[in-house]
């Protein structure tokens, strides 16, 4: 069984063990940034069928940025 990176450690933490709602996503969309809340972005992408995970740019709960494509932190 693979390790989960941390981009999916986020998401399944927000989806079962936090409150999924306090979570967005920043993600491209063609040539634009998007942001939406976790679970827009989950029912928008069909659970990463027509989203793929690798367009995930940024993952912030609040404020706290907790993934960031750009400077893997």
């Amino acid at each position: 069984m693979a390790k989960k990176t941390k981009m999916e450690e986020i998401i399944s933490k927000a989806k079962f063990a936090d409150n999924v709602n306090l979570y967005d996503v920043t993600f491209r969309d063609f040539d634009i940034l998007k942001t939406v809340s976790l679970p827009r972005f989950l029912d928008e992408s069909e659970n990463f069928q027509t989203i793929p995970v690798t367009r995930i740019t940024l993952i912030k709960r609040h404020n706290e940025i907790l993934y960031s494509k750009s400077n893997e932190i």
